[in-house]
């Protein structure tokens, strides 16, 4: 099924830009490849910012202002690099300004980080999810002591808010994050899916963003050796290992539904592998269940950017909760 532009309107693959509001396709890509090109051509390095503005211009209609604009930079560039000297200039210029470059990169980064930090934040003003949140965090409290409880509730909060950002993204109507004790949390669709390619980005969305979550946790316990953070990290990978288990409405299992049989055994192969490699037991119960779907006799039409995604979570999952079992 085709993507849909915020105005509700399908989208094939290939097209750059919509047809009815002439909304760009990949606006925020652009908006991040004209920060590092403008943070290079600052720095005294053409070659990479021309480099960066030839990538922009791929994902631009050739018809539209904007891609006569920045074939323009890139011409004004290229003269700039070709004249006496130019070429020599930009070479050693680009091997000065490294690291301002790594500060351009990492100035993009905490742009994109501050921007989804203001849509995490924009989940909490519903009361159903602070309510539930609230109470769940209680629940758990209880068990496990707070810090422990409240890294839990943060992860899959963040993992919930994956799926709202992928439904917002499709322009599919969807309810806050609702927190249940004992089962975790859901988001409640306000319109069914019958495309299995939709509903995989929108199953995977959420381990993404789980798997984000767990890496922030285990850099906050390198910067303060705080054995909490390492604990909430490898509790973050195993939950969301464990919605990777392709079975009912957990999030493997829409994953898997739209891979085809050859894909199916590739995403076994790499469980086992995971498994030789980090000997986390849950695993066994994910690889089970997975050959149990790659032997079906339906399978989906296959998909290799979602065959991607399903493996790069397996292991990057798998080794950050191997000390769970």
């Amino acid at each position: 099924m085709p993507d849909r532009c915020q105005c509700g309107t399908e989208l094939a693959p290939a097209i750059l830009a919509c047809p009815v509001c002439g909304a760009l396709t990949h606006s925020d890509r652009l908006k991040q490849l004209a920060a590092e090109a403008d943070a290079c051509a600052r720095a005294s390095s053409p070659l990479a910012a021309r480099d960066l503005w030839t990538q922009a211009l791929e994902l631009l209609p050739a018809h539209s202002q904007q891609h006569a604009v920045i074939r323009g930079r890139i011409a004004d560039l290229t003269r700039a690099i070709d004249e006496p000297g130019g070429r020599e200039h930009a070479r050693t210029s680009e091997g000065k300004a490294w690291w301002v470059r790594v500060a351009a990169g990492a100035g993009t980064i905490a742009l994109l980080l501050a921007t989804k930090l203001k849509f995490l934040l924009l989940g909490l003003t519903k009361a159903s999810t602070f309510v539930s949140m609230f109470a769940f965090f209680g629940v758990y409290w209880s068990i496990y002591g707070w810090p422990l409880a409240l890294g839990l509730v943060v992860s899959i909060y963040i993992h919930e808010m994956g799926h709202v950002a992928m439904l917002r993204r499709l322009g599919i109507a969807s309810g806050a994050p609702l927190f249940i004790p004992g089962m975790g949390a859901v988001v409640m669709l306000k319109q069914h899916v019958t495309d299995a390619l939709t509903d995989a980005k929108i199953g995977l969305a959420g381990p993404v963003w789980g798997l984000g979550a767990g890496l922030a946790a285990l850099l906050m316990y390198f910067l303060t050796g705080s054995m909490i953070w390492f604990a909430i990290a490898q509790l973050t990978g195993f939950l969301n290992l464990f919605n990777l288990i392709p079975v009912w409405q957990l999030d493997g299992s829409r994953g898997i539904g739209v891979l085809d049989r050859s894909e199916r055994w590739l995403v076994v192969g790499a469980i086992v592998a995971a498994l030789m490699l980090t000997e986390q037991k849950m695993l066994f119960i994910v690889g089970a269940v997975a050959v149990w779907r790659a032997m079906q006799g339906e399978t989906g039409p296959g998909n290799a950017r979602v065959l991607a995604t399903f493996v790069t979570l397996v292991f990057a999952l798998s080794f950050l909760a191997r000390g769970v079992n």
